[in-house]
């Protein structure tokens, strides 16, 4: 503190009434040294009494800048001393001056008088910091804040930040800081009323944050302005020259040529008239556009697609059931309730005309030849096929498309395997169906309710496109491998038509008649004398592969051609035919054992049957006995409805055989089903499990020979369960 303020604080302490000046909108921090235009009449009176004494005021902010005549409720309690510098009179009424704000004050009492307005005021009492160490650092933190948005304030000039830095006074050199940026009224007079120098450094330190954060975000957006209007002055220069350089050259516009192109397309297509007239309003637009600009590049391939939509185009429907059968029968083995159901489906479709009606949907284990036999399908009806594969889609953009708003956007995968396709009557395979997801993005299967649904796929229409296109004669045909994990919404809108797995002798069947004629034919083998016997593939099924398709079977038979080729290839001598004996010389040790369903009758031990979604399995269910507590003990990784059919056979076994009933209190009782690294569930084992504990207690034997599945219940009523076909396979 200088002689000079020292005085005006002695003078305060002795005067506390001073000449008051309301200010609109701006507030006066204490070292600051501002200009004022004072217009009002009593304000000038105020400063005219100034003048005439000390030449010290009290400046304080109105609570509504747009007050004329501010009444004591109108001004802030909280302002600041100021000393006149300078005072001007001008021409027309006004009066200009340079003050400097001193000290910070209270306003104990305002004081209207006719011409003026004084004020009662006392100083505010300097707080001591709690923590000198961080007053320390908060002032070197504003001071370097201060820098960086000095540096980049364009309004500021150059040699402010070293005016600052030269304030010897810590807590004076703050508000030096808060009086040359450019905030609100409100947040300055938020730092003029605070006492404590720490909350009042901290909010200059965040409001010095927040103020270089926006500086640098504005340079940034007028940098990329700047870039992106030079550019663009650029890129109309040079198409311009490059439009006069190829008019003097005679060339053609390219630009009308490409529109004409679009026009004679759209004029092919047939396409429906919205689309059409969507297609023209994209043209006009185009025709406006530069021609290396994104938005034209955006524009040119949604019209490629638009325009290679198959509206109009429509295959020549092949509709003799006795053909399609004859050519059903040629590709697949068994399954004569599928070919029945398709062939009925033709007939419809050769006396209605139309294809709309039920969606079918081939459900069974993988390998039974749902996917080939969609394929037979459109090969039997003559028309064009495509497959969309949906196993683990989680985005509902995947099925509708995205909007041509995002980079990369493209129809979905409906509409553009029927632009793949070329034909509007396509077969279209939706495959593994039951392996749609759902997350965040949407589920795709809400989005497929539409697409499969006759009454509304008229007019369905995509994200991208957004004009309605007919899928009404579109023949859906949807695979999946466990019926109960579509949704029931779905699975409404289908006809399930099941492919159980096949039979023993069906997979012979299959090997002999179609496997391996391709596989000779692909390995080059087609010459070859050699022949595999059905004793051999009988082997290979039952000791190589354990599944209710022919896939694995498939692999073990193109292992025996590959080593035939190999040998071949080397000039070595082939085997005419192999056979039972010298299977393992080709595949190896077998990787199953034959269930020894011959082996002599146990005790407490039944052969139970399984349902998975690859087919059916053999069970085996074990029960032991010692002495306990009447316990029950179940292993074997049974889940919860497992082991309540444990529960359920073990009370049903209690109720129903007395002596079994008085030997179970004094012995613990083990159930186990083998295998226990694989999961089991269901209810099936139910009566199985009954049998063994009937059969350990009473110790009568079981035959291995006979299997059994089925739910049990408490008064021994077995109910029906799912997976017949697929457990007698097993």
């Amino acid at each position: 503190m200088d002689d000079s303020e020292r005085h005006d604080e002695e003078r305060l302490e002795i005067g506390r009434e001073l000449p008051l000046v309301p200010l609109r909108d701006v507030v006066l921090l204490p070292g600051a040294v501002v200009p004022l235009l004072v217009g009002r009449e009593r304000s000038v009176h105020s400063l005219e009494l100034a003048a005439e004494a000390d030449k010290l005021l009290v400046v304080t902010v109105q609570t509504q800048p747009d007050i004329s005549d501010p009444k004591a409720r109108d001004l802030r309690d909280i302002g600041t001393v100021a000393r006149i510098h300078q005072m001007l009179r001008l021409p027309d009424g006004t009066t200009k001056i340079l003050v400097e704000g001193l000290h910070r004050v209270r306003i104990t009492a305002f004081i209207e008088a006719t011409d003026h307005l004084s004020a009662e005021i006392e100083l505010f009492e300097a707080e001591a910091a709690a923590d000198p160490t961080e007053l320390e650092a908060l002032l070197r933190q504003s001071l370097e804040l201060f820098g960086q948005y000095a540096s980049a304030h364009q309004r500021l000039p150059e040699e402010v930040s070293n005016s600052v830095n030269q304030i010897g006074d810590g807590l004076r050199r703050a508000d030096a800081i808060g009086a040359w940026m450019v905030l609100p009224a409100e947040e300055k007079q938020e730092l003029l009323e605070q006492v404590d120098p720490l909350r009042r450094l901290r909010r200059l330190v965040q409001l010095l944050h927040r103020e270089v954060e926006i500086l640098r975000v504005e340079e940034r957006i007028e940098d990329e302005m700047k870039d992106s209007v030079e550019r663009g002055h650029k890129e109309a220069y040079l198409n311009e020259r490059l439009r006069a350089i190829r008019k003097e050259l005679g060339y053609g516009d390219d630009d009308d040529d490409e529109v004409e192109e679009y026009l004679h397309k759209i004029e092919n297509t047939e396409m429906s008239e919205e689309a059409r007239e969507v297609a023209h309003k994209e043209i006009s637009r185009l025709a406006k556009m530069a021609p290396m600009s994104p938005e034209s590049t955006v524009t040119r391939h949604y019209l490629d697609i638009l325009c290679g939509m198959p509206w109009q185009k429509r295959s020549e429907d092949q509709l003799d059931t006795r053909r399609a059968k004859k050519h059903l029968d040629q590709d697949h083995h068994g399954l004569e309730k599928a070919k029945e159901r398709i062939l009925e489906f033709l007939s419809v479709v050769k006396l209605s005309g139309n294809v709309q009606g039920s969606i079918l949907c081939l459900a069974g284990p993988p390998g039974v030849g749902k996917t080939s036999l969609g394929r037979s399908i459109a090969d039997a009806m003559g028309r064009n096929f495509v497959r969309v594969s949906l196993g683990g889609i989680r985005d509902e953009a995947e099925i509708r498309g995205h909007r041509r708003t995002y980079i990369g956007s493209r129809p979905g995968r409906v509409l553009e395997g029927i632009r793949r396709a070329g034909t509007r009557n396509c077969v279209f395979l939706l495959d593994e169906i039951d392996k749609l997801g759902s997350d965040f993005r949407g589920d795709p299967s809400s989005a497929l309710l539409e697409v499969l649904d006759p009454e509304q796929n008229k007019a369905y229409s995509d994200h991208f496109l957004e004009v309605p296109f007919d899928l009404s004669e579109v023949f859906f045909i949807c695979t999946a491998n466990d019926i109960h994990q579509i949704p029931p919404a779905l699975e409404d809108r289908m006809e399930i038509l099941r492919l159980p797995g096949y039979l023993e002798h069906e997979k012979v069947a299959i090997a002999r008649d179609f496997l391996l004629p391709r596989l000779r034919e692909s390995h080059g083998l087609a010459r070859a004398r050699f022949t595999i016997s059905e004793a051999a593939i009988s082997d290979a099924i039952s000791l190589y592969t354990r599944e209710a398709g022919v896939r694995g079977l498939e692999r073990q038979l193109a292992t025996i051609c590959r080593k035939i080729a190999r040998r071949k290839a080397e000039r070595r001598p082939i085997p005419k035919i192999v056979q039972r004996t010298n299977l393992h010389k080709f595949l190896g040790p077998p990787q199953f054992l034959r269930r020894m369903v011959d082996r002599e009758p146990e005790i407490g031990v039944v052969t139970g049957l399984a349902w998975t979604s690859t087919g059916g399995e053999i069970l085996e269910i074990e029960v032991a006995i010692f002495a306990g507590t009447g316990k029950l003990q179940i292993t074997g990784n049974l889940r919860k409805v497992m082991e309540e059919s444990a529960q359920t056979a073990l009370s049903y076994t209690r109720a129903t055989v007395p002596k079994v009933a008085a030997k179970m209190k004094k012995q613990d009782i083990h159930i186990h089903v083998p295998e226990g690294a694989v999961p089991k569930d269901g209810p099936s084992a139910g009566i199985a499990m009954a049998v063994a504990l009937t059969s350990m207690f009473t110790g009568r034997p079981v035959r291995r020979d006979v299997a059994m599945t089925g739910e049990i219940t408490l008064r021994g009523k077995v109910l029906p369960v799912a997976g017949l076909p697929e457990k007698a396979v097993a």
